[in-house]
C-alpha cells in the first residue's frame, strides 16, 4: 500500500489523434487517453479527470471517477454529482467500480495500513458503508451477483477476492503477479485478469488499452481457456454469464461472445476507427 498512496501519477496521451469517431454499435464502450480519459458510449461521450481512476455503470449511461483529491463523482446526463470523499486518489489504480445493477459504486478508502478498508456508497451519494479490508485494491471489479469485488494488490503480488456480505477477503489460488483485473464472472469465482512476468514492470496502474487476458478460478486455482482463434486482446464477464472475449484484427477488432458453455452467441464487428482504443465495457 506504501507504493500505491505514494505519489499521483500523471496520464500521458499514449495513441495518436485520431478522427472523429463512427457511432458506435449497441452494446460497446470505448475508452482512449486525451488530456485525460474519454469515454465513449453509445449515448455520450465524458472527458474525466486525468487522474485516470473511472468505471462505467453495467448499462453504459453513468461513469464513476475520484478525482485527485479523493472526491468520487458520479456523471449522469450531463450531471456530475460527487458522492463521497477519502477515497484513495493520485494513483490510476485504485479505479471505482460499480455494482451490477448500477446502483452503487464501490472504491478504496485511504489508509495507512497494508489492507485498505472498500467503501460502498449510492451513486445518489446516499447509503455509504464499509464492507471490509483487503490488499486487492486496485481495478475493482464487482462480481454478477452482487456479492464479491477483487482488486490486485498495490505490490502487483496477486489478486484478492472480498466477499461484501461477510466482509473477509482472500488471495485468489492460481494467479500469481498481476496488474490489472477485468471482471469476475456471476458467481465471483472466475476472474479475468492480465498476467505479469516474474520480471515485468507493473507501470504505473492506467487501465491497459489491450491485454493477453488470463481467466483462473480463484477457488481452484484451474485456468480457463476460451476456444477462440485468433490474437485476443481482452476478455470480460457480463451479468448474465456469458463471456465477452476480443480478438485483433487487421483493419477491426471483433468481440465474440460466449456462452457458459463456450457457444459462440453473436460476434460484433468493431468500428475500424476504435481499433486503437480500448474496449472498456461490453453492456
Amino acid at each position: 500500500m506504501r507504493r500505491l498512496l505514494a505519489t499521483a501519477v500523471a496520464l500521458v496521451a499514449i495513441i495518436p489523434a485520431a478522427p472523429a469517431a463512427a457511432a458506435l454499435p449497441s452494446g460497446l464502450v470505448f475508452y482512449r487517453y486525451e488530456k485525460g480519459v474519454t469515454i465513449h458510449t453509445p449515448y455520450a461521450r465524458h472527458t474525466v479527470d486525468p487522474n485516470g481512476q473511472f468505471s462505467v455503470s453495467q448499462d453504459g449511461r453513468k461513469v464513476a471517477y475520484v478525482d485527485i483529491d479523493g472526491k468520487v463523482h458520479v456523471k449522469a446526463d450531463g450531471v456530475d454529482k460527487v458522492v463521497a470523499s477519502g477515497a484513495v486518489a493520485g494513483t490510476p489504480c485504485a479505479t471505482p467500480a460499480w455494482s451490477p445493477d448500477g446502483t452503487k459504486v464501490a472504491y478504496a478508502v485511504m489508509s495507512t495500513e497494508g489492507t485498505a478498508p472498500i467503501a460502498v456508497v449510492g451513486a445518489d451519494g446516499k447509503g455509504r458503508k464499509t464492507v471490509g479490508r483487503t490488499y486487492g485494491v486496485c481495478h475493482l471489479a464487482w462480481s454478477g451477483n452482487g456479492r464479491y469485488l477483487a482488486g490486485y494488490t498495490g505490490t502487483t503480488d496477486g489478486v484478492h477476492v472480498l466477499d461484501v456480505t461477510t466482509g473477509r477477503s482472500r488471495k485468489a489460488k492460481g494467479v500469481g503477479r498481476a496488474n490489472h483485473v477485468q471482471s469476475l464472472s456471476p458467481d465471483g469465482r472466475k476472474v479475468v485478469y492480465r498476467a505479469l512476468g516474474r520480471n515485468t514492470e507493473g507501470g504505473d496502474g492506467t487501465w491497459p488499452l489491450w491485454y493477453t487476458p488470463r481467466i483462473v478460478d480463484t477457488v481452484t486455482g484451474k485456468r480457463v481457456v476460451p476456444p477462440v482463434k485468433g490474437t485476443l486482446i481482452g476478455a470480460m464477464y457480463l451479468n448474465d454469464g456469458k463471456l465477452a472475449v476480443r480478438v485483433k484484427g487487421a483493419t477491426r477488432n471483433t468481440v465474440v461472445i460466449l456462452t457458459p458453455g463456450f457457444k459462440v452467441v453473436r460476434k460484433i464487428s468493431e468500428p475500424f476507427q476504435y481499433r486503437k482504443y480500448a474496449l472498456l465495457r461490453v453492456l
